[in-house]
């Protein structure tokens, strides 16, 4: 087996087996607040992500500003 198929995305039918066994797993009803969940961790890993760069670049501007000096 090519190392480089290893990790190739999943096709149509692999997909649907997954599908299936996560309906099997967590039942049908519980799906789309499994998904919501990971959709809103992510927002807020992004939301984290953005305000720590901004606070960076902040302080890099201060640290120049107080070279100027």
């Amino acid at each position: 087996m090519y190392a480089h198929l290893a990790f190739a995305m999943p096709g149509p039918q692999e997909m649907i087996v997954i599908a299936g066994v996560l309906v099997i797993l967590f039942g049908a009803n519980r799906i789309p607040k499994l998904a919501r969940s990971v959709g809103e961790s992510i927002m807020e890993l992004k939301k984290g992500l953005k305000e720590a760069s901004d606070m960076d670049e902040v302080e890099e501007g201060d640290d120049e500003h107080k070279r100027i000096k």
